[in-house]
């Protein structure tokens, strides 16, 4: 069994995290997709419908707490196989999370235990470097590698998708950026060289990308529906409606998601230092430990901006993302601390009513 649950990423990492009599029972499996109220599990062999039970959902604090695809789960068989319980979630390698999208302040859970973000942007009207900064933030504050992958290059000539691909690695050297297209199959190759088996990635970007077509393309087949993106704006319609686990034929494992329209983060600081590492570098040498990087004498931020070694776009950037997660920390504690003192009121309640039976 343990040879099946590896061929979906069950490495010695998540085997730690294991009872071993469950491990041994054959009772871990892997989300490999996420409805409204059910999930499909696989042991790597079989795949079978599963929901959760009543003592898991009861102790859930937040939606983190429920399972996400590419969770691995104890669970308990029903009818033969044919169906299965989810009684627990194994501590997670990473969480892909964001900002629920609209005015709630709470967070919305993407994905679990991801060993590489493939941030997708096309070279089109969709094509926006402060865009692909935030899903870098993101991405890099839970400790998961990115990628970022040029769809659509058949659009622009070799020598300027040269020139958007040298505009990215300056701005962050350390990330691997694949340009490549669908239509003429151009940077195929090195797209599936990035994808090794075992590993677990997961595709992000807005709709109208090309992620299902690359999907597909990595699949050999037309296994999902593709929509066209509108002419006047460039912007696409949701294909994919939920989240799930696909194994590819070369034994990788990739997480599709819908386009997200809206992308939010909360308390994103080490996602922020990653992503404008050089940014961060220089407010480590402010005259002022508080220092707001707006007017104070002594910021190195702001002296590196006048003297152009800062772009202004990359600097405004940085200060946005960073006063939207300060904002949004503010807010989601605000909310706990009133969420704290509800349930704390409803225990008092119930308690009283006890009391008087």
């Amino acid at each position: 069994m343990e040879n099946e649950l590896d061929s979906i990423g069950f490495d010695a990492w998540f085997k730690d995290q294991a009872e071993p009599d469950r491990l041994a029972a054959g009772e871990i499996a892997r989300v490999v997709a996420a409805h409204r109220e059910s999930y499909t599990i696989s042991n790597g062999d079989i795949e079978v419908p599963a929901e959760v039970t009543g003592r898991l959902m009861f102790s859930a604090a937040s939606p983190l707490d429920y399972p996400a695809v590419g969770d691995w789960v104890s669970v308990k068989y029903l009818d033969n196989a044919a169906s299965a319980i989810i009684d627990a979630v194994l501590t997670r390698k990473s969480t892909l999370k964001r900002k629920t999208p609209g005015k709630k302040v709470d967070f919305q859970l993407i994905a679990g235990n991801i060993d590489t973000g493939l941030i997708v942007q096309s070279l089109d009207n969709n094509y926006n470097i402060r865009r692909l900064e935030r899903y870098l933030v993101m991405v890099h504050d839970t400790g998961i590698e990115p990628a970022i992958l040029l769809s659509k290059s058949d659009l622009l000539s070799p020598e300027e998708v040269a020139l958007k691909v040298a505009d990215i690695r300056t701005l962050m050297p350390e990330v691997r950026v694949v340009a490549f297209s669908n239509m003429d199959t151009t940077g195929m190759g090195d797209v599936r060289e990035l994808l090794k088996p075992r590993q677990t990635y997961c595709m992000l970007g807005s709709s109208g990308v090309g992620k299902t077509t690359l999907l597909n393309a990595l699949l050999g087949h037309d296994r999902f529906a593709t929509r066209t993106i509108r002419d006047k704006d460039g912007k696409g319609r949701h294909t994919t409606t939920g989240r799930q686990l696909i194994k590819l034929p070369g034994g990788a494992l990739l997480i599709d998601t819908p386009g997200m329209r809206e992308l939010g983060n909360i308390a994103v600081e080490a996602g922020i230092g990653e992503t404008f590492s050089e940014i961060s570098t220089l407010a480590g040498q402010c005259r002022f430990a508080d220092c707001s990087h707006t007017q104070e004498q002594g910021c190195a931020i702001l002296a590196a901006l006048d003297a152009g070694e800062i772009p202004p776009e990359r600097y405004e950037s940085f200060m946005k993302l960073a006063r939207e997660s300060a904002f949004h920390k503010m807010s989601f504690l605000e909310k706990r601390k009133k969420d704290r003192a509800f349930g704390k009121m409803v225990r008092t309640v119930m308690k009283q009513k006890k009391n008087k039976r």
